[in-house]
């Protein structure tokens, strides 16, 4: 059985590697798309429609797909816009929850300010530190300018939309996404289930590679039946 996987806000897959081994291990055919801009380079400023065409090409219908924080933001508007395209739909600390917070709007004004901010690196640590984006300070102009542009398209997500039966797993100790925000995506979709684990933080693939290889194993395996 395949799985598609789109990560999150990432320049590299590498910390992938392990839960991804498991999985192959398992029999899990793992797919990990590149994300334009991201993994895979682009001087493009992309919009939420952008990434939904791509994510339309790329992953096969009646698939399972999970998407990783922009990833799951990703294959959220997807499944809104063609709700029979995912068999599955497996949200890993999702984002896609539109809270209009001092972080967001730091983001904002960042991303307009450009080049000048680049010069000056307590800037780019003050940001770090608010949002926990590690790969904040190396993306391109674009790529900041794409940041805005995901985090305003949450306004319009229409979550009565996405039918596609989908699993939601959280880490409570997730502080970029909060678990109240799993909670507000679990509310808002009518076909969902939600699972909270102890251990994980933002990116269970990082902080219990092996417990998230065990979480899909049993829910791939689940809906195999």
């Amino acid at each position: 059985m395949d799985l598609y996987i789109i990560h999150g806000w990432t320049y590299t897959v590498e910390p992938w590697r392990t839960t991804i081994g498991i999985l192959r291990e398992a029999g899990i055919n793992v797919k990990m798309l590149l994300v334009p801009g991201l993994t895979n380079p682009s001087k493009k400023e992309f919009e939420i429609d952008d990434y939904v065409k791509w994510a339309d090409r790329e992953i096969p219908k009646d698939a399972i797909a999970l998407g990783h924080s922009n990833g799951g933001r990703i294959l959220l508007n997807l499944c809104a816009k063609k709700p029979d395209k995912l068999k599955y739909l497996i949200l890993l600390d999702s984002a896609g929850i539109y809270e209009p917070s001092m972080k967001k709007r730091m983001v904002e004004r960042i991303a307009k300010m450009g080049k000048p901010l680049k010069k000056i690196p307590v800037v780019d640590k003050a940001f770090h530190r608010i949002t926990g984006s590690t790969d904040y300070s190396r993306a391109p102009e674009n790529m900041k300018v794409t940041l805005t542009n995901m985090l305003n398209s949450d306004k319009d997500l229409d979550f009565s939309k996405v039918t596609t039966k989908t699993f939601i797993l959280w880490g409570k100790k997730d502080t970029i996404t909060p678990p109240r925000q799993a909670t507000a995506i679990y509310e808002k979709l009518p076909n969902a289930e939600l699972k909270f684990y102890a251990k994980w933080t933002h990116a269970p693939y990082i902080s219990d590679p092996e417990g998230l290889a065990r979480a899909l194993i049993t829910l791939v395996t689940r809906m195999k039946q």
